[in-house]
């Protein structure tokens, strides 16, 4: 008897491709698997990561938008924005970028909450915003100490009011 491969299994065994794969070839891989993807948003914000993840920013920069202007959903709606935002970055728009991390935040927490404050905390200190960055570091470091989550907190907090 044969296991069906799902396209999900398929894109994950790719992406664990990413290191060994010549980038063009990883793209070019990428754009076929990305033709059977479920919808139309899946297909561009995998080949927008695939372009991003080779170097190629500002070709993943349109494709992100295009993936979100398409719908995209779930945890990939909030990768993309992510990733986008970090793709902006790259690129020299820090400011777009920090500007869609933080109406990302306001969104609310998830699984990527504290990927996207690590994110935020890159604009912020691109910015010239170093203590704000730090605060946003430590905001999200602290739920995941053993001890001193509250002193951590609140230290990040001090670090943003006014002396």
């Amino acid at each position: 008897m044969t296991e069906m491969v799902t396209w999900e299994e398929r894109l994950a065994s790719l992406w664990e491709q990413l290191d060994t794969l010549p980038a063009a070839d990883f793209v070019a891989r990428m754009d076929a698997l990305a033709a059977q993807a479920p919808t139309e948003s899946v297909a561009l914000f995998e080949r927008a990561g695939a372009r991003d993840s080779v170097g190629r920013e500002a070709e993943a920069v349109q494709l992100y938008e295009q993936a979100l202007a398409a719908g995209l959903s779930g945890v990939r709606r909030r990768r993309a924005v992510i990733q986008l935002a970090s793709s902006l970055r790259n690129v020299g728009q820090v400011e777009r970028g920090l500007a869609l991390l933080e109406a990302e935040q306001q969104r609310g927490p998830d699984e990527l909450s504290d990927a996207l404050s690590a994110f935020l905390a890159l604009m912020l200190v691109d910015t010239g915003r170093e203590r704000e960055a730090v605060a946003t570091v430590l905001t999200a470091l602290a739920p995941h100490l053993p001890r001193y989550q509250r002193s951590v907190t609140n230290y990040a907090r001090l670090l943003t009011e006014p002396a």
